[in-house]
């Protein structure tokens, strides 16, 4: 199966801490097939992994590909943005690095029975299976309200109101069906800008509201900051890969609020917070993106942005 991991090198360089750690411990969040979570295993010949993906196809798939690693990998179906809630405290005070790449998997986009795919038979989009919502619900019951919203706010469509109508004509004739029919629809209703497939911004909408890619976002790093609070992640790394500018916003937003020494309200004149609340630093400013080599070998790697945030040591208590 062809599957190119993103930013694999630049994952392993903001991880080197785990070289000086004695058995640490990593939470892939977002295992898929597994490629950041093997070149871990052989970077950090000490390093234990917990792997999680909200799809089942994925775990088996990188169950297979990893079990020369059998006792290192620790596998879990949860999405990621409730999974530190399910583990258990003593792998809790062990984890020293979570990584998380939150765009959608190349096999994934490749299957045509997934939905995915802008010429997939199929009209699903779900990451895990389980759920009821799929795309083919949301494009054929949503009123034209619900899906103008999600073109506008998700997917970013600037002639968002124009495809909702030519969604609603076709509708009235018949139902959609599959993905082509919908890439279809966008390519003959939509303006095409620098060589884009002008489905690929309404493709991403539809993914994002059927999966709820930003609120899982939004939980996981929530979820991040409260374990900080309740002592656990001391000196640990976070590395989040995100594919599209509303997640990267969100992502930059929540690690400068993570930075901020000072977090009084704007109406007080005078510090009282003691100036001291920082739970780390961003390791940089600006996102790691793809070398041009890299996007030479894999063309999907041309979005995709790495931020990394170290939270502060015990020690810095």
């Amino acid at each position: 199966m062809k599957h190119i991991s993103v930013l694999k090198n630049e994952v392993l360089e903001a991880f080197t801490h785990l070289a000086h750690e004695k058995n640490p411990l990593v939470l892939d969040a977002t295992l898929g097939f597994g490629g950041h979570t093997l070149a871990l295993l052989e970077s950090y010949p000490h390093a234990r992994v917990i792997g999680v993906d909200r799809d089942t196809h994925a775990l088996e798939l990188a169950r297979e590909r990893l079990s020369a690693y059998d006792g290192r990998v620790e596998f879990v179906q949860s999405d990621f943005g409730s999974v530190w809630a399910r583990l258990a405290n003593e792998d809790k005070a062990r984890v020293c690095a979570v990584l998380a790449d939150i765009g959608v998997s190349s096999m994934q986009l490749d299957s045509p029975e997934r939905g995915f795919g802008f010429a997939s038979h199929t009209l699903d989009m779900r990451m895990d299976t389980s759920r009821t919502l799929s795309a083919k619900e949301v494009l054929n019951t949503y009123n034209s309200a619900q899906l103008e919203r999600i073109f506008s706010q998700y997917g970013e469509v600037r002639e968002s109101k124009k495809l909702v109508r030519a969604i609603m004509q076709r509708r009235e004739r018949e139902p959609f069906v599959s993905a082509r029919e919908f890439g279809e629809l966008c390519a003959n209703t939509l303006a095409r800008t620098k060589g884009v497939n002008p489905a690929t911004q309404a493709f991403q909408a539809i993914r994002i509201e059927v999966n709820d890619e930003l609120g899982q976002l939004d939980g996981f790093l929530d979820s991040l900051q409260g374990a900080f609070n309740d002592g656990f992640l001391r000196g640990a790394r976070v590395g989040i890969i995100s594919f599209h500018s509303l997640e990267d916003r969100i992502i930059k937003n929540a690690f400068k609020q993570w930075s901020k020494m000072c977090v009084c309200p704007p109406s007080v004149m005078k510090c009282v917070c003691g100036g001291d609340s920082a739970l780390g630093e961003m390791v940089s400013k600006k996102p790691i993106v793809p070398s041009a080599q890299e996007i030479a070998h894999n063309n999907r790697a041309r979005s995709a942005k790495l931020r990394i945030f170290a939270f502060r040591g015990a020690k810095d208590e």
